[in-house]
């Protein structure tokens, strides 16, 4: 991790300053109502609204047990442009990293935070705004959208109301609230740079809101907050080569959280669903080529038989339109939605179909998911264990998740979050593909390997 001097951080009073240099009036879509900034002498201020926020932040210590060959003084942040390298596999040791969490539930002493923030935790400390310091069990948490949920056994907690990021625009104000470099009840401000960004293969499920609110370091898991005092993203990742923030920050939305909170209180993890159709985004030669004037909404490409949206009608070529009444963007906006909704549930899908609306009402199914492959005959594969298709930054491939220490996979240099492109010159996308060429190769097979930038070959005896 790249120390960035405290010099270079932006104060509180300059982000104000540039934020508000003009009259500011709160746009509460919903109300159609217009409020007031708070004022102090004639100067716009967020004072207030701060000051109810910030009891609500806590401070996030984690201890865990990593195989690691870096050391990060603070939180495991994420970042997109610079991915975690490794300079070769260490024994596992003891780390402490630290993020931010939210209280959401005073009274059952829920906080919310990273799933990166508190992943492999073997002890998880919660610093108070007022000092206290509690140990949180972990409810549950979910990789894929980068969201765990904490519970700690006190009284007295304040939470912070959680708002609906769907209502947010483009140039919204909004302010962060974190521990950058462990410096606590940091206060950074900006505004809605973009919304429904994807395609980073930071996470699974993509859906973020750009803000360049300054966010470092040890934000991760905070709360990105609007100005009506609600919790409106969890802060979760940067674009920044060198380490430190350069103005482009991201944040979960709560759009996607409180699907997940509600799983994860119910069955301590997401239990993502699926209605068994292959999607693809409609580009403008797409949209010519179907007769269509519009690129937004999802392309069919194909149905499986016997799932839920074949038993329903749905048809390879249509193009889904709305979810539940509501627009859809893209073929991951379709993708994500789906996948936050309780299997079981039932959902209205709007499609066109040679020119005309139709819609079909879908259950939603049980997704599919790959089972952890270790390789057992292959002994200097030995304490590794891979899952299915993983699409990362550079690379499409089987990841390793596990490598166990001391073994023959850790003597071959393997290292979790390694993506396993190729098995000698066949390529590999699903579990599958990778036993089958496994299987047909017996000595000296060699694995193409893409960790961060950095390609590689691993040859297995």
């Amino acid at each position: 991790m790249n120390m960035v001097s405290s010099r270079f951080l932006p104060t509180v009073a300059t982000a104000l300053a540039l934020v508000f240099a003009a009259p500011v009036v709160v746009y509460n879509a919903q109300a159609q109502s217009a409020q007031s900034v708070p004022m102090r002498d004639g100067i716009p201020t967020l004072a207030p609204l701060v000051e109810k926020v910030i009891p609500t932040v806590v401070n996030v210590q984690v201890k865990a047990k990593v195989s690691m060959a870096e050391d990060q003084m603070m939180d495991p942040f994420r970042f997109f442009g610079n991915p975690r390298g490794g300079q070769g596999q260490m024994p596992p040791r003891e780390r402490t990293s630290g993020g931010s969490g939210i209280i959401i539930d005073g009274a059952k002493g829920y906080i919310l935070t990273n799933h990166h923030v508190i992943a492999e935790a073997t002890d998880i400390q919660i610093t108070l705004h007022d000092r206290r310091q509690l140990t949180a069990k972990v409810v549950g948490s979910d990789e894929g959208t980068d969201v765990a949920l904490l519970q700690v056994d006190a009284k007295g907690l304040q939470a912070l109301p959680i708002g609906d990021s769907n209502e947010l625009r483009v140039g919204d104000y909004v302010f962060a609230v974190g521990s950058p470099f462990g410096l606590q009840k940091t206060v950074t401000s900006g505004i809605v740079s973009a919304l429904s960004r994807q395609g980073g293969g930071i996470e699974d499920y993509e859906d973020f809101i750009q803000t360049d609110a300054a966010i470092n370091p040890g934000n991760s898991g905070g709360p990105l907050v609007n100005l009506k005092g609600e919790l409106i993203g969890v802060n979760t990742a940067i674009m920044g080569p060198a380490g430190g923030n350069v103005g482009v920050g991201f944040a979960v939305p709560t759009s996607m959280v409180k699907g997940v909170i509600a799983q994860l209180q119910e069955f301590g993890e997401v239990r993502r669903g699926r209605i068994g159709v292959s999607i693809n985004d409609i580009t403008p030669e797409v949209a010519a080529n179907l007769g269509i004037d519009r690129t937004e909404g999802a392309l069919i490409g194909s149905v499986e038989k016997g799932t839920p949206a074949d038993q329903a009608g749905v048809r390879a070529g249509d193009v889904a339109i709305e979810l539940d009444g509501r627009p859809l963007r893209s073929s991951n906006d379709l993708r994500n939605r789906i996948g936050m909704l309780t299997v079981g549930t039932s959902v209205d899908l709007t499609v066109l179909r040679e020119g005309q609306k139709r819609t079909f009402k879908i259950a939603i199914g049980k997704a599919a998911t790959a089972q952890l492959a270790k390789l057992p005959d292959r002994q200097a594969l030995e304490g590794a264990s891979f899952t299915g298709t993983t699409r990362g930054d550079n690379a499409t491939g089987v990841k390793v998740t596990e490598v166990e220490p001391g073994s023959p996979a850790e003597r071959l240099n393997l290292e979790v979050g390694d993506i396993v492109t190729a098995v000698n010159t066949k390529p590999v996308k699903s579990l599958d593909e990778f036993q089958t060429a496994m299987g047909a190769s017996k000595r000296s097979t060699v694995l193409h390997v893409v960790r961060g930038d950095d390609r590689r070959v691993v040859v297995v005896p």
